[in-house]
C-alpha cells in the first residue's frame, strides 16, 4: 500500500485545484448568462481546451488505445477527416445562427423559426439522450477500482456483488464532486477546470508513450519490427471488412464496417455536425466565446488538435500489443469472455500494474480528468436546457436572475442524481452479465437519435419555407425508427431478453455500423420535413431574423 502514497498525493492535489476553482467563481455566476455562458467572456483558447475535454471521454481514453491493440493500425483516425469538414460547417453555418439569435438553449432557435413544439421535442431528445450516455460513461473510469483490486488480490476472484459496489462507490463520489464545482461555478467553472484537465491529460499521455517507448527494445523501430501483418500500422481502409461480391455487395460491405474512408468523409462528416451543432451540451461552451469569430477558431483548432491526440492514444494501444506480445510475459492481463486479452482493460492494467508511483497517479488523475470534464459540462448543458425549454415555461418563475439560476442549480444536482442512477444501474447490469453488450448500445444511443436533430437543424438553416412543428415531429420520430431497423437494434434489444432474433433480415438488407447512424438518420428526417410547408407568419419571422 505504502507504494501509492506518491499517487493518492497526486490525485488529491488534482482534486484540490478543481474545487478552489469551482468556490472562486461561484462569487461570479450571478445571472443565467453568466452561469450558463460566462457571459460570453471566455478567451478562444479556454473555449478550445473546454471542447477537447468533452470530445475525451473517459470511453476514450480507455477504449481508443483498444481500438489499436485490436487492430494494431491507425484506420480510426481516418474519422478526423470528417471531424474537420463537419467543423467548418458548423462554424460557417450553425454558430453564427446561434450568435445572431443570442441563444443560451440552442433549441430556443427552432421555436424561433418552427414553433414551440419542435424546439420542446427537440430539447426532450437532447435531454434523454445525453442523460443515458453520460450516465452509462460514468461507469467506465471505474474499471480502474477492478483492476487495482485484481492487481492486490490476483488469488481471489471479484463476485459481481462486490464489483458493484467497488465500482458504484468509485461512481457516486465522482458524480457529486463533479456537481459540486459544476453547481458552484456554472460554465466558467467548468471550462477553467477542463483547462487543467486537459493539460493533465496531455501530460498522462506523453508520459505513457515515453514509459512504453523505453520499455521496447529499439523503441519505435523495434515496435515497427514486431508488426508485419498486412493490416498492421495502415491508416487507409478502402473497402470494408465483409467479404462482398458484385457493387452492391461492396455498398453493403462499407456500411457494415467502422473504419473506411467512405466513413471517414462520410459518417463522421454527419457525426460531428450533430454532436458539435446540435448538442447543447457542446455548442453551449462554444457560445461563451466573446464571439462568433472566436467561437469558429477554437471550434476548428480544436479538430486539429484531435489528430495528434488521436494518434498518441491509438499509438498507446499499438505499443501494448506488443509490450505483453512479445517482451513482457503476464499472467494477470485481463482476458474477455473468449478468453483473448481484454483490449478495454489492457490500458488500464498497464497503468496499475507497470507505471511508476506518482507518474501512475498522473494518469489516473487523467482519467478522472475526462470523466470530469464531460460529466460537467453534461450536467451544465442538461441543467439549462431542462430550465430554459421547460421550467421557465411550465411553472411562474420570477424575472429576479438570482432566483433563476438557483432553479438551474437545483436541476444540476437533481440531473447528477439521474445520472448516477442510470451508471450504478448499468454497473449492476454489467457486474451482473459481464457477457451482455447492452452498454455498447446504451453508449451509442446519440447515434439513434441525433440524426433526427440534425435533419431538423438542417431544414431550419438552409431553407426559408419548408418545415413545420407537426412535420418536424413526424420527420424526427421517422428518422429515429428508420435508423433503429437499419442498425438491427429491435433484433439486439429481443435477443437481450429472449435470447432469440425478433425477425430474420434478408440477404440484401444492410446492417449500418455506428458511423453510419446519424447521416442516415438526418437524410430521413431532413426529406420528410422537407414535405411540410413553413407557415407564412413564421417565413415573415424567418426573414427578419436573417436580415
Amino acid at each position: 500500500m505504502g507504494e501509492y502514497w506518491w499517487d493518492l498525493l497526486v490525485i488529491g492535489l488534482y482534486f484540490a485545484v478543481i474545487i478552489g476553482i469551482g468556490i472562486h467563481f461561484s462569487r461570479q455566476s450571478g445571472n443565467v448568462s453568466e452561469f450558463s455562458l460566462g457571459g460570453r467572456s471566455i478567451p478562444w483558447w479556454a473555449v478550445l481546451a473546454s471542447i477537447l475535454a468533452s470530445e475525451i471521454s473517459a470511453g476514450t481514453f480507455f477504449g481508443t488505445p483498444g481500438e489499436g491493440f485490436r487492430n494494431r493500425n491507425y484506420t480510426y483516425a481516418q474519422l478526423m477527416v470528417g471531424y474537420l469538414l463537419a467543423r467548418l460547417v458548423v462554424s460557417g453555418v450553425f454558430l453564427p445562427a446561434y450568435y445572431k439569435n443570442n441563444v443560451v438553449s440552442i433549441y430556443e432557435f427552432l421555436e424561433t423559426r418552427f414553433g414551440p413544439q419542435t424546439r420542446r421535442f427537440a430539447s426532450m431528445v437532447f435531454l434523454c439522450t445525453r442523460s443515458l450516455a453520460s450516465g452509462t460513461r460514468l461507469w467506465v473510469p471505474t474499471l480502474l477500482l477492478v483492476v487495482i483490486w485484481n492487481h492486490w488480490n490476483p488469488e481471489l476472484k471479484m463476485s459481481p456483488w462486490q464489483q458493484f459496489w467497488i465500482t458504484g462507490v468509485g461512481l457516486v463520489l465522482i458524480s457529486l464532486l463533479t456537481a459540486a464545482y459544476t453547481s458552484l461555478g456554472g460554465i466558467k467553472a467548468v471550462i477553467w477546470t477542463d483547462v487543467i484537465q486537459i493539460l493533465v491529460l496531455f501530460a498522462a499521455l506523453g508520459f505513457s508513450l515515453f514509459f512504453l517507448l523505453g520499455h521496447i527494445p529499439g523503441g519505435w523501430d523495434g515496435m515497427a519490427a514486431k508488426l508485419t501483418g498486412p493490416k498492421d500500422l495502415t491508416l487507409w481502409q478502402w473497402r470494408g471488412d465483409v467479404p462482398a461480391n458484385g457493387i452492391w455487395g461492396e455498398i453493403k460491405s462499407v456500411l457494415a464496417s467502422e473504419f473506411t474512408v467512405w466513413s471517414a468523409f462520410l459518417g463522421s462528416l454527419f457525426v460531428t455536425m450533430a454532436t458539435h451543432g446540435t448538442d447543447q451540451d457542446m455548442v453551449q461552451r462554444m457560445l461563451t466565446a466573446k464571439n462568433k469569430n472566436q467561437s469558429a477558431v477554437a471550434t476548428i483548432l480544436s479538430g486539429v488538435a484531435d489528430i495528434p491526440v488521436t494518434f498518441a492514444v491509438l499509438s498507446i494501444g499499438i505499443l501494448l500489443y506488443v509490450f505483453y506480445t512479445h517482451f513482457h510475459t503476464d499472467p494477470h492481463l485481463p482476458l474477455g469472455k473468449d478468453g483473448l486479452a481484454d483490449s478495454t482493460r489492457m490500458f488500464p492494467h498497464f497503468v496499475v500494474t507497470m507505471m511508476p508511483p506518482g507518474l501512475r497517479g498522473l494518469v489516473i488523475a487523467g482519467v478522472l480528468a475526462t470523466t470530469m470534464g464531460s460529466l460537467g459540462t453534461a450536467l451544465n448543458s442538461l441543467a439549462t436546457s431542462y430550465s430554459r425549454d421547460f421550467h421557465f415555461r411550465w411553472f411562474a418563475t420570477p424575472d429576479d436572475e438570482a432566483v433563476r439560476v438557483k432553479i438551474i442549480k437545483r436541476s444540476t444536482f437533481a440531473f447528477t442524481l439521474i445520472l448516477i442512477t442510470i451508471g450504478l444501474l448499468t454497473a449492476l447490469v454489467k457486474a451482473m452479465n459481464p457477457s451482455l453488450s447492452i452498454i455498447g448500445i446504451i453508449l451509442g444511443s446519440f447515434g439513434y437519435t441525433y440524426g433526427s436533430l440534425l435533419g431538423v437543424f438542417i431544414v431550419a438553416l438552409f431553407t426559408k419555407s419548408r418545415g413545420n412543428d407537426l412535420g418536424n415531429l413526424i420527420a424526427m420520430i421517422s428518422g429515429f425508427i428508420a435508423v433503429a431497423f437499419l442498425s438491427n437494434l429491435p433484433n439486439e434489444l429481443f435477443h437481450m431478453i429472449s435470447g432469440k432474433n425478433l425477425y430474420e433480415n434478408p440477404d440484401w438488407f444492410p446492417v449500418i455500423e455506428f458511423t453510419w447512424r446519424i447521416m442516415f438518420g438526418t437524410i430521413v428526417t431532413a426529406a420528410i420535413a422537407l414535405c411540410f410547408r413553413t407557415p407564412s407568419r413564421r417565413e415573415l419571422d424567418d426573414t427578419r431574423l436573417a436580415n
